[in-house]
């Protein structure tokens, strides 16, 4: 598998400070390496049965922008 190396974020709270628990940045870290991982794979798969990389591409990023927050509360 090939693809660029995953750039790491520095994790940061919705106020804006650095997310401090090393069990949370490691999970959360993790998490990216494994949707990085199989984004590529995914999108190999698409290239190789002749589909087109700009709109494989976009529809991953469709996926990102629809991603949700359930634990938002209601607006009253």
């Amino acid at each position: 598998m090939s693809g660029g190396k995953l750039t790491l974020p520095v994790w940061l709270t919705p106020q804006g400070d650095k997310v401090s628990c090393i069990e949370k940045i490691k999970i959360l870290n993790e998490n990216l390496e494994e949707i990085q991982a199989l984004a590529q794979e995914a999108f190999e798969d698409a290239v190789l049965m002749g589909c087109d990389e700009a709109q494989f591409k976009k529809v991953l990023q469709d996926i990102a922008q629809s991603v949700a927050n359930p634990y938002t509360k209601p607006k009253k």
